[in-house]
């Protein structure tokens, strides 16, 4: 097969979770810039208009809004129906979604509680239900965005001298980040002999004009990559049509690292 048509997704069914987010934004400019339709979903549809209406403007018209509640599983269930009356068939399943409910590494431990509730169950839930849909059509693509920070631990010294989180963040992120990865092996696993394909992306650190880290930060964190700077809104598209296309029909279980180098210095 020619390698242009094994890249090729065009015409294919997409769901994003928290497509409206600031990584969504790029996986779904992805998909859409390679002729996708691109469904999009989180608990805030005001915010996901916006985010539709962004692209609309840049001449992409193919994106559906639909509200989805990760803490709720009726939520699940209603929107997994809802898009396969509409679609027929989901061909690509992006876990993008994620919320920050824990407050710091001695935040209250409810913040723990509602984080997993939505990061861990929902997530699983929700990819179990796309999943056995996809076994029933003999193909599908699911891509779980873990992060660096499900492989290594946090670089406190990038913080000091800043306004950011000394901690390094809560330890929920990290918890479920590692279990995304490995959670993905189960799924690549269970779902491989039914000609369905399941693998994460763990990018680095992400770098956005319109909210910039402290600028020590940055510069910390830019010495450490071997690339010397942090992503951009291009970096994870590559990885996300490569896994959504037949180009990666052999590859299922994988964890893509997305960082520049960072976790191999």
């Amino acid at each position: 097969m020619n390698v242009n048509t094994l890249f090729d997704i065009a015409g294919r069914t997409a769901i994003v979770t928290g497509g409206a987010g600031k990584y969504g934004k790029d996986i779904v400019s992805a998909f859409l810039e390679a002729g996708c339709r691109v469904i999009i979903a989180s608990r805030n549809l005001e915010k996901l208009e916006k985010t539709k209406a962004a692209f609309e403007k840049q001449g992409y018209g193919d994106v559906a809004c639909y509200r989805l509640d990760l803490a709720e599983t009726a939520s699940i269930d209603a929107f997994v129906e809802k898009v396969y009356q509409d679609y027929g068939e989901i061909d690509i399943l992006v876990n993008n979604s994620v919320i920050h409910t824990m407050k710091g590494f001695n935040g209250d431990i409810a913040g723990w509680e509602e984080s997993f509730k939505v990061n861990a169950t929902g997530t699983f839930y929700l990819t179990r239900a796309v999943g056995n849909r996809m076994v029933e059509a003999g193909k599908g693509s699911i891509i779980s965005i873990a992060s660096i920070y499900g492989v290594v631990g946090p670089d406190r010294t990038h913080y000091v001298g800043t306004d950011m989180d000394g901690d390094g963040g809560a330890g929920d992120y990290y918890h479920f980040k590692a279990g995304l990865i490995n959670l993905t092996r189960h799924f690549a696993s269970k779902y491989g002999r039914d000609g369905v394909r399941v693998n994460c992306i763990s990018p680095g650190g992400r770098y956005f004009k319109e909210s910039p880290q402290h600028p020590k930060f940055i510069a910390r964190y830019n010495t450490r990559t071997f690339l010397g700077r942090m992503a951009d809104e291009d970096d994870i598209k590559g990885a996300i049509v490569f896994l959504a296309s037949d180009a990666s029909k052999y590859v299922t279980g994988e964890n893509i690292m997305v960082d520049g180098g960072y976790v191999q210095k």
